[in-house]
């Protein structure tokens, strides 16, 4: 759950919520008088957000991940190694 706090306390207490966000990995939303507030992540998080944006923003893309998703839950996919996928898609110089 995320941490709320307006914005004169998170000003008074900025390097804890810093710690704190990265330490437990959790949000912390800064509410603004008359304006929008502003969530702090840990950068992994919003990497690992953009990433997920960039790879469903094409409807052709999402389509395909939904899909191997939903074969894999249904264990229709393929167990490999990860040597094994590297070598299949091409990832490592000495394919057997």
């Amino acid at each position: 759950m995320a941490i709320q706090t307006n914005y004169t306390q998170a000003r008074a207490h900025f390097a804890e919520l810093l710690e704190r966000v990265t330490k437990d990995q959790m949000p912390i939303i800064i509410k603004r008088r008359g304006r929008e507030g502003v969530v702090m992540i840990p950068e992994s998080e919003y990497d690992s957000i953009m990433e997920s944006y960039h790879l469903l923003r094409s409807p052709k893309n999402a389509l395909r991940l939904y899909e191997a998703l939903n074969r894999a839950l249904e264990g229709k996919g393929k167990k490999m190694t990860v040597d094994e996928l590297r070598r299949e898609v091409g990832l490592d110089p000495q394919k057997t």
